[in-house]
């Protein structure tokens, strides 16, 4: 294979993405600002501006003068020059973003998931973006890459995507496939977890941490892995699913047990709520019964003091093998952190030696939706700059 370090065409695509990255994190810089945070020469930094200002990259937002000599022109990114999206799929909600290059949304649209079956769904979906595109001015074609997250693991090998129980008709043959087609733009289907592992990891609570979990406990639950600042799916990209811990709590499996693991049958929201029916309290969801505990209700704080429990006992297993710097506890029922956050420190000071630092996400019902832009934004640029390396 000829060697590339000497590929002139090469080496300003690597100078042209090094000021790009300098501009898209920090702002409007000038050529002086250029050369003394990427260590280039002036020449070669005008060289690149040159270039990244013919391709639609960067422009020009100001010459400031005011001083002896030449004015000083500033550049900046030109964030619109490419746009993405991101989509979450989940048991309750639908959500899309379109986001700049800078990973600022241009517009988002929640909805409610009123979808009966897989087919339906896609159809939602597809509907959904085009009213977010509308929405924003633009025209969604335009989306240069999206992310979709969903519950479950995209099986390389047959195409469907395997533990999804909480969708029903989602793990059916070709629907991943009709999904993409459907959307009409290049894309990606990964688990919604971890794109929320990775929403905290460039938006929320994991920035700059590097190595932490995010553990979801709200429809399901599930956990995803970052370790050296870089996301963890395993051998099969099932790393993570923590609903298939044993869970002390039940006895006697529930009918669901098997598909939905004992930790989700027991600690997701469905489980808080079918706790606080056996003890006689009438709720339809976790929500009400945050609610009623908030409101001294003493039945309702017991039923969160036993799903704090069951969640430091969840937190104990998974700090006791990966021992993160730092957990994030996200989704509907774990986001409730001020609630729980003492019964989870009680029950992890009973089990053992370990206390890792908790804190609740950031992100809040965003966080997949962050992670997806993330990873779209990811994908785009490595192949802007493909492009721009092969002199398109």
């Amino acid at each position: 294979m000829r060697k590339q370090v000497g590929n002139p065409q090469l080496l300003r695509t690597m100078n042209e993405r090094l000021l790009l990255e300098h501009l898209r994190e920090h702002g409007p810089s000038s050529r002086g600002d250029l050369a003394a945070a990427s260590g280039l020469s002036k020449p070669t930094v005008s060289a690149a501006l040159a270039g990244l200002e013919a391709a639609g990259l960067v422009h020009l937002v100001e010459s400031r003068g005011g001083k002896p000599g030449p004015s000083t022109a500033i550049y900046d990114m030109n964030s619109r020059a490419g746009l993405v999206a991101g989509v979450d799929i989940g048991r309750k909600w639908i959500r899309l973003a379109i986001a700049d290059l800078r990973g600022e949304f241009v517009g988002r649209r929640d909805a409610r998931n009123t979808a009966r079956s897989g087919t339906e769904l896609v159809r939602r979906v597809r509907a959904l973006a085009g009213e977010l595109a509308a929405d924003a001015g633009i025209e969604w074609p335009a989306v240069r890459y999206a992310v979709i997250g969903s519950p479950g693991v995209l099986n390389r090998t047959t195409g469907r995507l395997d533990l999804a129980p909480n969708l029903p008709g989602w793990g059916r043959a070709g629907l991943v496939e009709q999904l993409r087609t459907a959307l009409q733009v290049e894309s990606a289907i990964e688990n919604d977890i971890n794109l929320a592992a990775v929403g905290e990891l460039t938006f929320g609570a994991g920035r700059g941490v590097r190595n932490f979990v995010l553990v979801s406990v709200g429809t399901g639950v599930g956990m995803g892995i970052v370790i050296n600042g870089s996301l963890y799916v395993g051998g099969t990209g099932a790393a993570g699913e923590v609903s298939f811990l044993p869970s002390g709590d039940l006895e006697v499996p529930r009918f669901d047990t098997r598909q939905r693991g004992m930790t989700e049958a027991a600690t997701s929201a469905s489980g808080l709520v079918q706790a606080a029916r056996d003890a006689g309290l009438p709720f339809g969801s976790a929500k009400e019964v945050f609610a009623a505990a908030a409101a001294d209700d003493e039945r309702a704080q017991v039923i969160v003091e036993a799903e704090g429990r069951r969640i430091g006992a969840l937190i104990t297993a998974v700090t006791a093998i990966l021992d993160p710097d730092l957990v994030v506890l996200g989704g509907g029922v774990g986001r409730n952190l001020d609630m729980l956050g003492d019964a989870i420190s009680r029950r992890i000071a009973e089990l053992g030696p370990l206390r890792p630092r908790i804190v609740a996400s950031e992100l809040g019902d965003g966080d997949v939706l962050f992670g997806a832009v993330a990873r779209a934004l990811d994908v785009a640029r490595d192949q802007l700059f493909e492009r721009r390396s092969q002199g398109a």
